[in-house]
């Protein structure tokens, strides 16, 4: 699976702009909602329970912004991502102590390593740039969001 692989994992479907949480669990929750509606999920509370477990571990907030709440779990029936735009930006521990207004969730099942650590890599390279963060704060459908992945995450 090469980089390209976020915009095979994500759709319109699991992306949602312009939402509020009050903290780290409720936009997790936000996020496994969006997927866990599209049928993807086999057991939400495993699935949840790992997505914590992965937080308690180290946090998923990688500063500029940026959460990437992220597991393996055979919760899932395959890999799968999701994208929210928190407007009042949430506590994920970033080192920078920025609140992460771009979230994205990957859920991968167990046994997929190496594609897992490849679309995580290519989400974080991507988000490095300025330019990237600003389009995807700046999207104002789910429909710009894919055309952002397209051109700039999966290269």
């Amino acid at each position: 699976m090469s980089s390209k692989a976020l915009q095979t994992l994500i759709s319109e479907e699991t992306i949602a702009l312009n939402k509020n949480f009050e903290n780290k669990i409720d936009a997790i929750e936000g996020l496994l909602q969006l997927i866990d509606d599209q049928g993807k999920v086999k057991d939400r509370d495993a699935a949840l329970e790992a997505l914590k477990q992965r937080e308690k571990e180290a946090t998923t907030g990688v500063g500029k912004g940026i959460g990437i709440p992220h597991s393996k779990t055979d919760a899932v029936t395959e890999p799968v991502a999701a994208f929210i735009r928190a407007e009042n930006g949430v506590d994920f521990g970033a080192a920078d102590g920025e609140p992460a207004k771009l979230l994205f969730m990957l859920l991968f099942p167990e046994g997929t390593e190496d594609e897992y650590l490849d679309v995580l890599s290519s989400i974080s390279r991507s988000l490095i740039h300025d330019d990237v963060r600003e389009k995807l704060l700046n999207a104002e459908e789910p429909s710009r969001v894919m055309e952002i992945i397209e051109e700039e995450v999966s290269r």
